[in-house]
Order: structure tokens, then sequence, then C-alpha cells
């Protein structure tokens, strides 16, 4: 045991001080920092540019009657033709010509000429904004007031409440536990696939730089192997919990120094608005610059609702017991082929049997997030190739404590098999040169180590 644990202090001592590993901890928050901010902050900028767009309108029902957007205005020229308007648009006297047909009602299609291509912000909302008018239009031609038909729209928001088996009332939302699941499911993927390719590499130098010849003169191959995965893991463990911290501190620092505006909820800012524009969501025209409506408003208090009440700790738990059992699992057997080839090229028909799982697990993921106690969901999340992955996901939705505790044991159980049956491959392996191994070779070393 001893020696297992100089070899993980060698591991992890050797690792953390590469200047690769202080640069990745450094740069990986960064990195995830900016793939949170940098969307919202692309959201955020508005183009300020005022695009006049001329309407050539041939059923003479929007004439002077489209209403501006913040960065939109309409203009309506009288008597101009329409190769006018294209001649005066590539001169650059107008962003775009909006051609209205005179079959409308019947088209329902409208056509937008422009130079250059337009922006999906103006497209949609052109297309919101006319949708209602034309709409009211309908209505009216029918002597169906426009005013009656909104005020009986109807919008349902669903808001679900599980109960527990005490009977207490808890407030949950699908979307909030599809969220923290999914993102589970893929840090678990993406460490397991990460850190266990660096024991695969691990390996692989030290055998080809004859180190191994050396090391096992004083230790046994079974030690070397356990200490070098053990290492590899806290090494693993210690950077994901400062790329959690970082990432943390530097989201909260973009957003107090670019987005001030955002350190209070939405639920607030949706509640001040409509306090201040009572009559906001009796508008006409439907534009995505408006204010929340209650609806919207009542959705974004369950989610925060729900994100309450998330249990955290047992998440938590579950994500690091999960990452290491999973990562312990696909470590011993990245290990043995590593043991088994003399370069990173010889491992290709080694990988499939291990990538096929995980990939699976990816799949299998996304039909846990629809349906987590599905059969197919339960199955996947108790084997253990496939259990660190689909079990993360299942959690936030609930999972009763047999399934947990089942699919904890049979991964401790599985870990503990292919560590030993790894091991029987490594001690053979380690110190063997210039062969290409096959399946049928590395049987054969598993029966004679045995």
């Amino acid at each position: 045991m001893n020696k297992i644990l100089l070899i993980l202090q060698r591991e992890f001592i050797t690792r953390v001080r590469k200047r690769s590993f202080i640069i990745m901890t450094l740069l990986g928050p960064v990195l995830f920092a900016a793939f949170m901010i940098v969307p919202i902050w692309l959201a955020t900028q508005e183009d300020k540019e005022v695009k006049v767009i001329a309407v050539a309108d041939s059923s003479h029902l929007f004439v002077n009657a489209i209403p501006p957007g913040d960065f939109i205005t309409f203009v309506y020229p009288q008597s101009v033709s329409m190769d006018t308007l294209k001649n005066q648009l590539l001169r650059g006297m107008y962003y775009g010509i909006l051609y209205i047909p005179h079959n409308i009602f019947a088209s329902e299609n409208v056509l937008l000429y422009t130079v250059k291509q337009p922006s999906l912000s103006t497209r949609m909302y052109i297309s919101n904004t006319l949708k209602n008018m034309l709409q009211d239009a309908k209505l009216i031609k029918n002597n169906i007031p426009p005013d009656l038909i909104r005020s009986i729209r109807t919008s349902i928001t669903v808001g679900t409440v599980r109960l527990t088996e005490e009977g207490k009332e808890k407030r949950s939302s699908s979307d909030v536990a599809s969220i923290v699941g999914y993102a589970g499911g893929f840090l678990i993927y993406f460490f397991v696939f990460l850190f266990g390719a660096q024991v695969m590499r691990g390996v692989i130098e030290e055998k080809t730089n004859r180190i191994v010849e050396v090391i096992v003169s004083s230790v046994k191959p079974f030690q070397l192997m356990m200490g070098k995965i053990l290492g590899i893991a806290l090494t693993g463990l210690v950077q994901f919990i400062l790329w959690v911290v970082i990432s943390l501190f530097l989201y909260q620092a973009a957003q107090q120094m670019f987005f001030p505006q955002l350190s209070k909820t939405a639920t607030q800012q949706a509640l001040a608005q409509n306090v201040m524009e009572p009559g906001a969501g009796k508008n006409i025209v439907e534009t995505p610059e408006k204010p929340m409506n209650v609806e919207e408003n009542a959705e974004a208090v369950q989610m925060f609702e729900a994100l309450k009440h998330v249990n955290y700790p047992l998440i938590l738990g579950s994500f690091i017991f999960f990452f290491l059992g999973g990562y312990l699992l696909y470590a011993a057997m990245f290990a043995a082929i590593g043991s088994a080839v003399d370069n990173e090229t010889d491992t290709q028909q080694f990988m499939l049997p291990i990538t096929v799982p995980l990939i699976v697990a990816i799949f299998v993921m996304i039909k846990a997030m629809n349906d987590p106690d599905s059969s197919v969901s339960f199955w996947f999340s108790i084997i253990p190739f496939t259990s660190p992955v689909v079990m993360m996901t299942r959690i936030p939705f609930g999972v009763p404590a047999w399934q947990l505790i089942l699919s904890m044991f049979l991964l401790v159980i599985t870990f503990i098999f292919m560590t030993w049956l790894a091991a029987k491959i490594y001690r053979t392996g380690i110190l063997m040169y210039g062969k290409k191994v096959n399946w049928a070779e590395l049987w054969k070393w598993i029966k004679y180590a045995g």
C-alpha cells in the first residue's frame, strides 16, 4: 500500500508541476466562462443602424400602418414602380423593400428584397408584426372584434409539484432537472475520456522510454498500475475543482463588469416592467423587444423556485462518486491497452470496446432526459459501463434509493473485477516489446497470468 501511495504521489506531483497542467487549469475556466458570457454579450449587442425599409403594398392593407421597431422604420413611397424601388435599393437609399402582394389573405407570403442577407431579428420582427396585423384584418373582415379574441386567448402554465414518500410537497421543474442532469452526465463522459486517455499515454510513454523496467524492479506491476490510475484521478479531481471555483469567480466578475443589469433576477425585472407598463401585454404587435408577459413571469418564478429545491448535496456527492467510479473503471482498461502496445497507433483495434459503451451512454442520456423512468433508462443506469453517465442524468429527476445503491454497488464490483483483469494484462504486456498484440494474445496473457 505504501508503494502505491508513493507512485500516486509521484504521478500527482509530476503532473501538477507540468506547464501544460498549469496552463489548462488557468485557461480552461477562461474558455468555460467565455462560452457562458460571450453568447449573452452577443445577444445584448444590438445593431444601432436604423434600417429603412420601403413598403410596396399591393393589398393597400398596411399603408402607413406597420409600426416601427427600435432600429427599423418603414416608408411608403407613392406611385413608384418596383423597378424604380429596386434601383433605389441598389443605390443605397433603403435597407430593403418589403413587397406585399394583393392576395395576401390567400398567400400569406411577403417578399423582402435586400442587397445584403437580412438579419434574423429583422425577418422575425417583420414576420411577427405582419402576422398579428393580418390576423386582426381577417377578424375585422369577418366582423369579429380583435379585442374580443385577445381577451379570450388563454395560456396555461403547468407547474409541477413532487410528493415525497413522507407526503411533503416539493416544487420541481423538468427544465432544471434536464439541464442539471445533462451537465453532470456530459462532464463525466468528457472527463472519463480525457483522464483515461492520459493513463494510456502515460503507460505507453514509460514503456517506450524503458523507464518501466527500472520501476518494476522495485514495485509490483499491479502497484504501478494502481498508483498511476489513482494519481491521475487525484490530478483530475483537483483540476476539476479548480475549474469550477475559478469559473464561478470569473463568471460573477464578468457579470458585474459587463452585465450589471443581470445582477437582478429575471423575475424581478419582469415584475418591475409589468408594474411600470400594465398595458404592455395588450399590444397588438408582439415584438422581441417587449417585456415578458405574465405567463413568462410564472415560468421564471417556477424555475427559480425549483432551483431552490434541487438536492445539491445528493447531486454533488453522486457526481463525485460516479466520476471517480467511471474513471477508475475505464482507466483500468486504458492502462491495460497501453501496456499491450508500443505506440498509440496500435491502440485503435482495442479502443472500440471502450468507446462504444460511452457513446451509447450519451444517446441513452438524451432518452433519460425525456423519460427518466423508462426501462431503457433504468437498465442503462444500472449497467456499470453506462451507469456513470445515465444515472447521473436521472438523479435530478428523482431516483429510488434502491436503484441508486444498486447502481453504485455494481459499479464498484465491476471496477474491482476489471482492475483484476487489467492487472493480468498489464504485468505481462508492460515488459513486452516489438510484438503486435491481438485479442487472442490478450486472452493468452490472462490465462497465463492466472
